[in-house]
């Protein structure tokens, strides 16, 4: 009785309050008809309390977030059809500063919750299991840190929990899935630091559809209990620590599965890491499958023959590279009516490839290089309609090159080097217009270079027919390769002159004809070459005066002329004060000063036979000694050598008695860790040139002079690991001008280092701020309009090569200034692929919605497209939007972080009214500014009409819809032109 008077008495004093509440809120807004307007009074109330929590709100977004506005009308709000209550919440993009409050669960009727790529710090609050009608949570690209609380698994209507890229971690709880709800769809967690092992509850939530894990330190097995999740289209557990064998029962019990990426983990096939039939047959039952990536994992074991009768009806992407595959490729692979992607790269896999493997009419890329496959190139190949990259490098191919191979009408990427092919260089391959690079290097190819090589005059990367018996003249047609710009045909038998209309090559960087029979005179017309960079003619026949005009040359930075027979005084000035002796070896008749020192028939003139001989003697002896002690110190080398795993196979070692030219591939000698450790002094303070989370840079100088940088990384962090992982993979793989060089890696389990070339001049960033500043003004730079615009056009080459022509397409990820580094001659080059996203098939690397994405981070504050807050995931669009603010930041000379961008203003709305509206003057870097003040009214044009084409450049790539930016190989294009056309009107600007 006492218990139902208690309950009478609190009945009563409730509908007591409710009443008063409804009369005030009655008084404060107007008649209260519903229930529910309570709620919006509750639900304003909420928002308020979480403004308070935001510390900064660059755009402004919350700005009309006051008592005088309508909770309905509120940024980023929206309510129920009948205003009873808030249901949206969605503020992507907004870039607030401040904690994720517990105050929002009191929008008890929300329902879609979307917080995307801001900077809210703290813990997911425990207090969302009172969001009962929350269905879809979506908190991407944050600074959260902490669990999932286990509180969410209570939310009876939950389908989509998406908190990728963000800083949570521990360890997933069995209570989190243990009230898995029959709603919840999505789950995506990647690109954060959780670890341990997925908990077999997991299996309660049977209609999940989508699993991302990639890019966390799970670990121990995928639980079997997934089994119970029949409705899977999509697992992704890719860069994660997961052991044990391959999931068999798991694979095999999701017949819908679309896309399955297990990737860069630690499982091994079955019987002893040998036997991949299990795993295949398991793989049957998924009929649906078009995507599967298992690259770079270790496993073992033969591709079974049936593969392609069952695997392939839908299969668009296969990803296999970087593992121990051995055998034959079944010829039944050939059944993959859809692929578009097929990377068998970098296994043990022998044997031929079979004629009769059918047309894959939809096949874009082939890798099958750093193999062991023989026999001829089959000319079925020539058949594949869509094919853009070939690569068959590093096996053990024989017999001729197939003429049908032109007949690959898509062909941009051809790499047939390091085999063993003979015969004549098909006349065909002239018909591949669209070729844009072309490496047919270290073979056994014989005869002329066909005339027809003119047809490849699309080639703008290189094309290298070096280290073959190639003969004949250097045919006149390679003058059409206006684009090139790298050739090379060195070490070949190639003979007559070096025909002046090589001028014709303007985009030409590198030239190495050495290793020759060429003889005649240099042409005047090389002086024209106005990008040429590198020159290397040794060991020919060459004759005559050298040039003296070739000092006149502003790019030129090697020239290697030893062993021909040129006479005459060397030149002076421009080059010619840089070289040393080593350029004129083995010209005898040559006299002249080099370095300051003069050559040996310049201070005795009358050379004798006699003293020719005898120093002729003392060389051969010298040159026998050095040789037996470097044999020995190489011998001891390998006897204690540290282990440090070497990204390229070095040469066997060699006496240096000449430079060693730039290279195409670039082999490097091992390097162990006492020679780092020497050549930074221990790692001393005083050679510590950088630093960051990932760990520091030190500067060192190796025992025979060569200057390097040496990227030490923390390897008490997981990231760091993990981009240690990520930068190896890429960097061993990619070569060009303008991509920053790996020399070699030092790995251990307490150190793991990156060797690098050293930079002399530093990073961009801090070429472009040199100055001091306070935080509200820019700093003015030193650098000249033609060298921005060097650099944006070096920056371009670089991505363009990334994004289209390299053997994996790599979207960077994180382009800013201090990612690109300044060589000693401002040459500039991209570096830092730490967060990179790799093997992406290029069909797919320019659509949003079928792109993939392993990268750790979305990139850095500024730098980041606008679509990626909305949910899409990393493509090639998103590295041009941050290049074009990379070009309106060398410009204006502000960073996008800028202070004054407040209030929804950005870098480039602000140079886009400005531009148009003011003075170009009033955009442009001060200190270019005041540069131009000086000039002619003619030069002044010029002046203005360059920097006008690279701010409308800037933001024809920052346009907010991807599919409106250009792709990085237009904006080369429009780079190049405007850098030579300002090359040749002015050398002043």
């Amino acid at each position: 009785m006492v218990y139902v008077n208690t309950m009478f008495l609190f009945l009563v004093l409730q509908h007591a309050v409710v009443t008063w509440v409804w009369g005030r809120a009655a008084r404060d807004h107007g008649p209260y008809h519903h229930h529910p307007r309570h709620s919006l009074v509750v639900d304003k109330a909420a928002l308020l309390r979480f403004k308070k929590g935001i510390t900064e709100d660059p755009f402004s977004v919350l700005s009309n977030w006051n008592d005088s506005v309508h909770v309905c009308h509120f940024n980023g709000v929206k309510c129920d059809r009948n205003h009873h209550r808030v249901s949206q919440l969605v503020l992507n993009e907004s870039q607030l500063v401040g904690v994720l409050s517990p105050f929002l669960s009191n929008l008890t009727g929300l329902r879609i919750l979307w917080i995307v790529n801001s900077h809210l710090f703290g813990t997911i609050p425990r207090e969302f299991s009172s969001l009962t009608h929350l269905k879809s949570l979506l908190l991407e690209g944050n600074n959260l840190f902490g669990p999932i609380p286990d509180s969410l698994s209570l939310l009876p209507n939950l389908k989509t929990v998406i908190l990728l890229d963000n800083n949570l971690n521990g360890t997933f709880s069995p209570a989190f899935f243990s009230n898995c709800s029959s709603s919840f769809q999505n789950l995506d967690v990647s690109a954060n630091s959780f670890s341990g092992e997925i908990p077999t509850e997991i299996g309660n939530c049977v209609n999940l559809w989508s699993l991302n894990l990639y890019n966390n330190r799970f670990s121990g097995v995928l639980p079997l209990s997934l089994i119970n999740i029949s409705s899977l289209l999509n697992l992704d557990v890719e860069y994660n620590h997961f052991s044990g064998e391959l999931p068999t029962e798991i694979i095999g019990s999701f017949p819908s599965l679309i896309f399955l990426h297990l990737s860069f983990n630690k499982m091994k096939s079955h019987n002893g890491n040998t036997d991949l039939s299990p795993f295949f047959d398991a793989v049957r039952n998924c009929t649906g499958l078009e995507e599967l990536e298992m690259a770079g994992m270790g496993f073992g074991g033969t591709l079974p023959a049936s593969i392609g009768q069952f695997l392939g009806a839908n299969l668009t992407v296969m990803l296999l590279q970087d593992n121990k595959i051995f055998g034959s490729i079944p010829p039944s692979i050939s059944n993959f009516s859809k692929l578009r992607m097929l990377n068998l790269s970098s296994n043990l896999m022998t044997g031929t490839i079979s004629d009769e493997m059918r047309v894959l009419p939809r096949l874009e890329q082939l890798f099958l290089s750093h193999n062991c496959f023989s026999g001829p190139i089959p000319k079925v190949l020539g058949k594949f309609p869509s094919l853009g990259l070939l690569d068959l490098s590093h096996n053990k191919f024989f017999g001729e090159i197939p003429e049908s191979l032109g007949n690959l009408s898509r062909l941009s990427n051809m790499f047939l080097n390091n085999n063993q092919l003979s015969g004549k260089i098909p006349s065909t391959l002239g018909r591949c217009t669209e070729l844009l690079t072309i490496d047919l290097s270290y073979n056994r190819l014989a005869g002329k270079i066909p005339s027809e090589i003119s047809g490849m005059s699309g080639i703008r990367i290189f094309i290298n027919f070096s280290n073959n018996q190639l003969e004949g003249p250097l045919p006149l047609e390679l003058s059409k390769l206006e684009d090139v710009q790298e050739m090379d045909f060195s070490s070949n038998n190639l003979s007559g002159s070096i025909f002046p209309q090589i001028s014709s090559c303007i985009s030409v960087r590198l030239i190495n004809f050495s290793n020759n029979s060429l003889e005649g005179k240099l042409p005047d017309s090389l002086v024209d070459l106005k990008d040429l960079e590198s020159f290397d003619v040794s060991r020919n026949h060459l004759s005559g005066i050298i040039s003296s005009k070739l000092n006149n040359s502003v790019t030129l930075t090697y020239l290697n002329l030893s062993f021909n027979d040129f006479v005459g005084t060397i030149p002076s000035g421009g080059i010619f004060n840089s070289v040393t002796q080593l350029s004129f070896l083995g010209n005898s008749r040559l006299c002249g000063i080099v370095g300051g020192t003069p050559l040996p028939c310049c201070k005795r003139p009358l050379c004798t036979h006699k003293r020719h001989l005898f120093h002729s003697r003392v060389f051969l002896i010298v040159f026998l000694i050095m040789t037996i002690l470097l044999a020995l110190f190489l011998a001891t080398c390998c006897a204690f050598c540290f282990g440090c795993i070497v990204v390229v196979p070095s040469k066997k070692a060699q006496v240096v008695t000449e430079p060693t030219s730039p290279e195409f591939i670039h082999n490097i000698p091992r390097i162990t860790y006492r020679e780092l450790a020497d050549a930074t002094e221990g790692f001393h303070d005083k050679t510590l040139i950088g630093s960051g989370s990932y760990g520091h840079v030190y500067k060192g100088v190796l025992s025979n002079g060569t200057t390097i940088a040496v990227k030490v990384l923390h390897t008490q962090s997981s990231s760091s690991i993990d981009s240690f992982r990520r930068e190896c993979e890429a960097l061993k793989i990619i070569r060009h001008r303008n991509v920053i060089r790996i020399i070699t890696v030092c790995s251990f389990p307490d150190f793991k280092a990156l060797v690098f070339p050293y930079m002399a001049n530093g990073s961009l960033d801090s070429r472009l701020y040199e100055l001091p500043s306070n935080r509200l003004s820019s700093r003015s730079s030193c650098l000249t309009l033609a060298q921005r615009v060097n650099i944006c056009s070096d920056v371009a080459e670089g991505m363009a090569y990334l994004h289209h022509q390299a053997p994996i397409v790599v979207i960077h990820c994180d382009l800013k200034p201090s990612n690109v580094l300044l060589n000693s001659d401002m040459t500039a080059l991209v570096s830092d692929f730490g967060i990179s996203t790799l093997l992406t098939p290029k069909g797919a690397a320019e659509n949003l919605e079928n792109s993939t994405s392993d990268n750790i981070l979305v990139g850095s504050v500024g730098y980041i497209p606008p679509e990626y807050g909305l949910g899409s995931k990393t493509t090639t669009k998103g590295d041009v939007y941050s290049f074009g603010i990379l070009v309106l930041e060398m410009v204006t000379g502000k960073r996008p972080t800028n202070d004054m961008f407040v209030g929804g203003l950005t870098l480039q709305h602000w140079v886009s009214k400005s531009y148009r509206h003011e003075n170009i003057e009033k955009v442009v870097d001060a200190g270019m500014a005041r540069a131009s003040r000086d000039l002619s009214s003619k030069r002044k044009k010029i002046w203005e009409v360059s920097i006008g084409s690279l701010i409308e450049l800037g933001l024809r790539c920052t346009q907010d819809s991807p599919s409106s930016r250009p792709t990085m190989l237009d904006v080369a294009v429009d780079l190049n032109r405007l850098k030579r056309d300002l090359c040749r009107v002015t050398k002043i600007i």
